[in-house]
């Protein structure tokens, strides 16, 4: 990239921040009756599946699917909480984020910071993450080519759809999560964040149980857990793997082509909207990490120049789950059976 070229690229991410710049706004009213009023139905809902056991099961697990949801917008709020764009301080920020990881099963500060991580090199080949990140790195066809017989079949099994969307996601957030595995050692206060996260969870699920009876509690929160880590996990992934997805080498990412280029616009009808917390907006949010989640529409609609994003509807999201290797001569991401009938 030559000096004019870096400096054409600096102007239009420079002209992109300032467009976004008016929605960095974070309103206290707002996020803080968005948050009680999404923590009230939380438990209300809760509530309503402990007093359906003693009518039906299946009803209570009806009401999982709502309870998932109200889940999946707190671990949203955590999220924004995380990027310091839920409140004006940094510490009602962090209490509130405390607060939903006891729901959300996410140690607040640990995975703050190796989010953080994602924001600095999203699709971008020669900073990808560790290999235990299947859901924001993968491999491309040539390294895919160059693996061992036993270490490709690895990276199938590990990529099919129903164990990486279905399976593991649970796992992640109710057994993962109990351990910073992969957190450096000279990360203590995100260390110690796991364990007190770890502390509160026995104390409030050991409360309920004692109070409920612990049969009853995994009844509830067995299926609100399941449901609503597969849900976010398939958000994330689903907004940097997609067809139109572009990855690309460190000489040539920047952060404004990465934003509208490498993720999406997941166009979601509007009750899946303020579930999921408007994270469909995602190049925004790539964009400007500070613009709250009620901001994120508002900023959309006002900026046509935003609008040249890949836009995915509900159904061209969940094909999207088959793409898992980036094709450096097609510049497109392929699915295995893609690969395979090139001879792959």
């Amino acid at each position: 990239m030559t000096a004019t070229d870096g400096g054409a690229v600096r102007a239009h991410y420079a002209e992109l921040r300032a467009a976004v710049a008016p929605f960095e706004r974070s309103g206290r009213a707002a996020s803080a009756s968005q948050l009680a009023v999404t923590l009230v139905l939380f438990v209300a809902t809760c509530a309503a599946m402990y007093g359906a056991l003693a009518v039906s099961y299946p009803l209570t697990l009806v009401l999982s699917v709502p309870a998932a949801g109200l889940l999946v917008r707190l671990f949203i709020f955590q999220h924004d909480c995380g990027h310091g764009a839920y409140f004006a301080s940094s510490r009602a920020n962090r209490i509130a984020g405390i607060v939903c990881s006891v729901f959300t099963l996410t140690p607040y500060e640990n995975w703050r910071r190796q989010h953080a991580r994602h924001h600095g090199n999203w699709n971008n080949l020669d900073r990808r993450a560790a290999g235990v990140d299947i859901y924001g790195a993968c491999l491309t066809v040539r390294e895919y080519r160059a693996l061992s017989f036993w270490h490709r079949a690895l990276y199938r099994h590990i990529r099919n759809p129903f164990l990486t969307y279905l399976i593991l996601p649970p796992l992640v957030f109710v057994m993962l999560y109990r351990i910073p595995f992969d957190t450096p050692a000279a990360w203590r206060r995100e260390r110690n964040a796991v364990y007190w996260t770890d502390a509160l969870l026995v104390a409030s699920f050991g409360g309920l149980g004692l109070l409920l009876g612990f049969k009853a509690v995994l009844m509830v929160q067995a299926p609100i857990v399941i449901l609503g880590s597969i849900i976010g996990v398939w958000l994330f992934a689903v907004q940097h793997r997609f067809d139109g997805a572009q990855w690309t080498r460190q000489a040539e990412w920047n952060a404004a082509d990465a934003a509208l280029d490498s993720t999406s616009y997941l166009k979601l009808p509007a009750i899946l909207r303020w579930f999921t917390g408007n994270i469909g907006f995602h190049h925004i949010h790539h964009l400007s990490v500070r613009v709250p989640n009620y901001r994120l529409a508002a900023c959309h609609a006002a900026n046509p120049t935003l609008h040249r994003v890949t836009t995915l509807s509900l159904w061209s999201a969940i094909k999207s789950v088959r793409l898992v290797l980036w094709d450096e001569d097609r510049q497109r991401l392929i699915s295995f059976g893609e690969l395979q009938a090139t001879g792959g």
